[in-house]
């Protein structure tokens, strides 16, 4: 395999035989009477429409389907995992990958800071509202609904940190106090990584509320394994990120309402494509400002300050400042 067939490869994966594209993401695998078998109704790929347009009544076409650009560099970072593995097995000398990557006609190198998708203050506070109209609406649905959007602004937490997985189940005693008084969460994150988010006076507020609706005493104990998000019907942890996904969801449909009734069609319009991990974005977003890079840095479980950098948009802020008044003739 030389690098003109690997791009040949790439080619044919930004534009694949429309049978070749699904609509919906499912297992490619499925059980049935005890066997793993495969799953008729699985695609190598899958056509999706953006939430704004699904909202209008718009379905994904195969025949529309475009690679974005995260998709193209996983595909990259698989394959090129997969020569360095195959050099180590001394089954081939080359990585036709790292060539492409030096000057690839396929990737797009962004100058400057990438994009944070976040929302705005005013959509954070319509929201957060939202949450907190609900929850005095319904106390029992909906002091959960509260907890969960509180703990994704002010713990950045991701939405795999908050639900139930083999390798870990959030715990009511996951809160704890250290012996200068302080409030931590544990947490295990990406690559299987266990950090301790400080837990600020707001979020210890939000437990608190959060398990008087419970009927529990305010602060947990130490060996307490409640779940932290238990399920409303049945027992145990919500182990479904999709069901965190649908009560974030609806906090949003209400705000974008909301907006809509005020006027305010321009926020309502990109909250449509607000997703759950734009919470955690949003949180260190603000907190940046306010906060010691390194706190936040290791709050959110980064691998690095160069990540954390990405969040602080004061130079974009004062760049676009000077370039507001910009006219089209020069002024006298």
């Amino acid at each position: 395999m030389r690098r003109a067939d690997i791009e040949a490869y790439i080619t044919f994966c930004e534009a694949p035989p429309a049978e070749w594209v699904g609509t919906q993401k499912v297992a490619r695998f499925i059980e049935q009477a005890g066997a793993r078998v495969p799953n008729s109704t699985w695609r190598p790929f899958t056509a999706t429409v953006s939430k704004a347009l699904r909202r209008q009544g718009h379905t994904p076409d195969p025949h529309k389907h475009m690679l974005s650009q995260n998709a193209l560099k996983e595909i990259f970072a698989i394959l090129s995992s997969f020569y360095n593995f195959l050099i180590q097995a001394e089954r081939t000398e080359v990585n036709p990958i790292a060539h492409i990557r030096q000057k690839s006609k396929f990737l797009r190198k962004v100058q400057g800071k990438p994009k944070i998708r976040r929302l705005s203050e005013l959509q954070w506070q319509y929201v957060i509202d939202v949450a907190r109209d609900m929850a005095a609406e319904d106390p029992n649905s909906h002091e959960r609904t509260l907890f969960i959007m509180s703990a994704f602004y002010l713990m950045y937490l991701r939405i795999s940190e908050l639900t139930a997985s083999d390798r870990w189940t959030p715990k009511m005693g996951d809160f704890y106090r250290d012996h200068d008084g302080l409030w931590w969460f544990t947490t295990v994150g990406k690559g299987n990584k266990e950090r301790h988010v400080a837990v600020s006076d707001a979020m210890l507020a939000a437990l608190k509320r959060y398990r008087h609706s419970m009927n529990l005493p305010a602060l947990p104990a130490p060996t307490e394994y409640a779940p932290l998000i238990p399920k409303q019907r049945g027992r145990g942890p919500v182990s479904n990120t999709s069901h965190i996904r649908k009560i974030v969801q609806h906090c949003f449909d209400r705000a974008i309402q909301k907006f809509e009734t005020d006027g305010l069609n321009e926020e309502a319009h990109s909250l449509l494509e607000a997703t759950v991990h734009w919470l955690r974005h949003t949180g260190i977003s603000e907190d940046v400002k306010i906060r010691p890079r390194e706190h936040v840095r290791d709050d959110a479980g980064h691998s690095s300050s160069a990540i954390t950098d990405r969040y602080i948009d004061v130079e974009l802020r004062e760049r676009h400042a000077s370039a507001k008044k910009k006219n089209l003739t020069p002024l006298a």
